[in-house]
């Protein structure tokens, strides 16, 4: 990949853009909450573009272009199933409870709602999950820049963390809000030319067909049997593993996306964050996932493009840059360049302010320090984010065993959210759900997502205990440890709610339904009310699954 002049000068533009927004910023940092939860004062068309954004990380670009290439357009899933049926339902009926409460964090409202003991256990299983994550955005980069400026990885890793680095320490969240905005419309700008590009020189939709067996242009068809689709899933682990426990369970209880809509500057905001961004969700499959299956017919074709090796198979993390490598001209290289490293900045800045918020309001604060000077906390604030950044270096190296960074992501998710999903489920809608029950669910949810890792293999993954069942696909193996982790929490914590007394419910006003008032909007227009806008969403939502079926 040869860059001129212009595509440098991209590139620096961008990093003297981000720097500036971070320096401007630093002056309002004067407490650890402006640091860490820009105090809830952020625009709602702000807030839900940062909601969409936050889950638009260098692991989810290149990550969902590889899956494209890999299991076809049943990639899509993961946002028409597996995302906007979930933003849908936490801004009807979760986002009261999350900002009508004032909590700080989702661990905090678990708190709040439960007891001290399953705080400091999501809060600890969410710090190792958001280093995972940003360990996987780094090992991104870190490829990025392997392959454009030819460095070795373990140069680029530390390059890339560098720049992560001082990025976040500047600005804390609002900095990081700021700069997703930026990002989602750098990614726009830099990857739907490609799609467009790259789907005409296969011939065009129909062309591209024509070149796939039919299962890689559709997402329903094939799904009767584990046999029929390269996912090697069926409807039911597609719909309950993927569209159910690990969609609800990341868009729902995920700190990273929940903080954005925590930043918004009142509750209907919040409430109508996650909707606003179900709208350009939808269309996302067509900007990153598109080219990858248009990579996959264009090696039918024979035309002179090819995916590298790696392990005796593809490396289909690779496939974005080796697109933009094959049609873009200089100046739109550094633009698809400048937008790839945009979406890293972004999603490893994101994970790493949600770790700083965790890890000083919900460890630090909770269990070390409780009552020292906010200056101090400030300053742990920071002191995290450098830590943060330094463990994430470490996580970069085990997403090099993967050939698809995105089937790393859903396991570490099927391990943490899943079970969660189901904690905050009980919680939120049972009143008799006890603290007691939450702990052991969460903790038994957990060991039985490790357990089925342990006795299943799939693409020589797992069974590290013994091998009781082989899956197709590693991504097919994600979806039945996340059912297994969640159905375990699920019925644990109502079997040991029952035998242990709940909390008063004058306790639980604000955290559970049923005893809290979710506030109505109806003097609002109706582009202004949650209701009517899930209403759209889910019409849109609908015709999209019926036209690609």
């Amino acid at each position: 990949m040869s860059l001129g002049w212009i595509d440098y000068g991209i590139l620096a533009l961008y990093f003297l853009f981000v720097l500036a927004i971070g320096v401007m910023l630093r002056r309002k940092m004067e407490s650890s909450e402006d640091f860490l939860t820009s105090r809830h004062s952020v625009p709602v068309w702000i807030t839900s573009l940062a909601f969409l954004a936050a889950n638009l990380g260098a692991q989810e670009v290149v990550g969902m272009c590889a899956s494209g290439a890999k299991y076809g357009l049943m990639t899509a899933h993961f946002y028409w199933l597996g995302a906007v049926p979930a933003m849908m339902f936490v801004g009807v009926f979760m986002m009261p409870f999350y900002y009508g409460s004032r909590a700080r964090s989702v661990p905090e409202y678990l708190r709040l709602r439960f007891d001290e003991k399953t705080r400091a256990l999501n809060a600890v299983t969410f710090a190792v999950m958001t280093l995972f994550s940003s360990g996987v955005s780094m090992y991104a980069l870190g490829k990025l820049f392997e392959l454009v400026l030819g460095w070795d990885f373990t140069r680029s890793v530390m390059l890339s963390a560098a720049i992560v680095l001082v990025y976040t320490f500047l600005g804390g969240l609002t900095s990081a809000i700021y700069n997703e905005v930026l990002q989602f419309f750098l990614i726009v700008l830099g990857f739907a030319p490609l799609a467009i590009l790259a789907v005409a020189r296969s011939g065009g939709w129909r062309g591209m067909a024509a070149q796939l067996p039919p299962v890689m242009t559709n997402i329903w068809r094939y799904t009767a049997d584990t046999s029929e689709n390269p996912m090697g899933v069926e409807a039911f682990s597609l719909i309950a593993g993927l569209g159910f426990v690990l969609s609800f369970g990341y868009w729902c209880t995920d700190f990273l996306v929940v903080q954005r809509a925590m930043a918004a500057d009142s509750m209907s905001a919040a409430r109508r964050t996650p909707l606003i961004a179900a709208f350009p969700k939808m269309i996302m499959p067509f900007i990153v996932i598109v080219p990858g299956i248009a990579a996959l017919a264009l090696m039918h074709m024979g035309a002179g493009y090819t995916l590298p090796l790696k392990d005796g198979g593809f490396d289909y993390d690779q496939t974005l840059t080796t697109l933009m490598a094959k049609f873009y001209p200089t100046g739109m290289l550094g633009v698809g360049l400048t937008a790839l490293m945009a979406s890293f900045m972004s999603g490893m800045a994101g994970n790493v302010t949600a770790f700083n918020t965790v890890f000083t309001y919900d460890l630090y604060q909770g269990h070390i320090r409780r009552r020292a000077p906010d200056r101090h906390y400030l300053w742990v604030g920071r002191a995290s984010t450098v830590g943060g950044v330094a463990l994430s270096i470490a996580t970069a190296y085990l997403a090099r065993e993967y050939n698809n960074i995105m089937d790393v992501l859903q396991l570490v998710f099927s391990f943490v959210n899943a079970p969660l999903f189901a904690t905050f489920l009980l919680g939120m809608f049972w009143k008799r759900a006890t603290g007691h029950g939450a702990f052991t669910g969460l903790v038994s949810g957990t060991a039985a997502a490790a357990l089925t890792h342990g006795w299943t293999v799939a693409e020589s993954k797992g069974g590290w205990i013994a091998n009781l069942h082989s899956f197709p696909s590693t991504m097919a193996q994600n979806f039945w440890i996340a059912i297994f982790a969640w159905t375990t929490c699920f019925l644990v914590t109502i079997l040991i709610s029952l035998a242990t007394a709940p909390k008063p419910v004058e306790e639980l006003r604000g955290l559970v339904y049923g005893v809290t008032e979710i506030p109505h909007d109806k003097h609002q227009p109706w582009y202004k009310r949650p209701g009517p806008l899930a209403l759209i969403v889910g019409a849109a939502l609908v015709a999209l699954n019926l036209i690609f079926w």
